[in-house]
């Protein structure tokens, strides 16, 4: 049967004025207690306080997240939920802070351990309220029903996958994405375009997540050299959380390939953050996809501002990887995995954890076996 589900957050707010909405949220959802989950750096930045000047009720501050979270964090943000006795979640952060927040609203009301719920559709019953608030244009983790976490006894990261995961509302507004440092707007913007990019070239892609992985395109490729540049640039943060949002809901129901599978060893192993690990791995993951989707790569490199009218679709889908490669040349994002502290000798062992990610290697429009995965290693390592 042709049948395409698409699943989102039950409620979105956009808009440079969105974050207003948030004390009637609060309120329709019945949080008499929230707990404000966020990081040290967002706390002491003042993001955080944009919240909480909007806050009439009692509430709490969980701030231990790390930028690679740990499954041992969700047990503690669980603790910090139950001896507070907080009834719903505001997650102000970026991917790493919705991804705890997700994770800890479910653990907060299931029973067991977390390890248990790895996977797909193992979660018995909703967590409580969440309401995420993004600070990057990046994961789209405020829409999707995966939470990422990085067991750190394995040194891999593994992905919880529910739909009650999907945040109850996610308050997306460009004004709290304006204290992103330019590496984290490069790195979660490219990011962004990874997702869309392969949530497009998914086998699970649908005429719904295809439109919205070239809308996202668009608008990441024309605006994220301008968010770097220039941080205070509204226009281009609106653009770019606008973008990020759509990405999110594109491989939130499409599905991710390669690129992440790859990655996870990566943050796993070498705690590379996701945004650099996915930045750093794309353009030699097209190149090994290229000849699977030459016409998918085509509209790729017109969403990236290409003219290839001329040019036959092997031409035009060089055209794509090149003008990936040159926007992530814009943003500095690094060229090699020789520019990190990994020896050449465990690529192989990265490969043999990345084949491991069948749920999103089975997304990838060309079949990868270990040898096809570490030669993609060796290539990004430069050998």
């Amino acid at each position: 049967m042709n049948i395409s589900i698409f699943s989102m957050a039950n409620k979105l707010v956009t808009g440079a004025d969105s974050l207003q909405q948030l004390t009637e949220e609060v309120t329709r959802l019945g949080m008499k207690n929230p707990l404000i989950v966020t990081d040290k750096v967002l706390l002491n930045a003042g993001v955080v306080q944009k919240v909480e000047d909007l806050l009439s009720s009692t509430y709490g501050i969980f701030s231990d997240v790390n930028p690679e979270p740990e499954i041992e964090i969700v047990e503690q943000c669980v603790r910090a939920i139950r001896n507070g006795e907080h009834d719903g979640l505001i997650a102000v952060g970026g991917g790493s802070v919705i991804d705890i927040a997700k994770a800890s609203s479910v653990m907060a009301t299931n029973s067991g351990s977390i390890e248990t719920y790895f996977g797909t559709n193992l979660i018995e019953v909703p967590g409580i309220p969440l309401i995420a608030i993004p600070t990057t244009a990046g994961t789209g983790s405020e829409v999707t029903n995966i939470s990422i976490l990085s067991d750190t006894k394995e040194q891999v990261k593994k992905g919880i996958v529910s739909s009650y995961l999907l945040p109850d509302v996610a308050i997306v507004s460009p004004v709290m994405t304006l204290t992103c440092p330019p590496s984290v707007t490069a790195a979660s913007g490219v990011d962004a375009l990874v997702h869309a990019v392969e949530a497009y070239i998914s086998k699970f892609a649908s005429p719904v997540t295809n439109a919205l992985a070239i809308g996202a395109m668009k608008l990441i490729a024309k605006n994220l050299p301008k968010a770097y540049a220039a941080p205070d640039h509204l226009e281009a943060r609106e653009a770019m959380i606008t973008g990020s949002l759509m990405a999110g809901l594109a491989f939130g129901n499409a599905g991710v390939g390669a690129v992440h599978a790859l990655a996870y060893p990566l943050g796993g192993r070498f705690h590379l953050s996701h945004g650099v690990s996915n930045s750093l791995l794309l353009p030699f993951v097209m190149k090994w996809n290229k000849i699977a989707c030459l016409e998918r790569f085509r509209d790729i490199a017109e969403a990236l501002g290409e003219k290839v009218n001329h040019l036959n679709d092997d031409e035009a889908a060089d055209k794509a990887i090149e003008a990936m490669t040159r926007i992530c040349r814009y943003v500095d994002i690094p060229e090699s995995l020789r520019e990190f502290d990994i020896p050449e000798s465990s690529l192989s062992e990265m490969a043999a954890e990345a084949i491991k990610q069948v749920r999103l290697l089975r997304n990838n429009p060309r079949a990868l076996n270990v040898r096809d995965i570490e030669k993609i290693y060796r290539s990004a390592y430069g050998i």
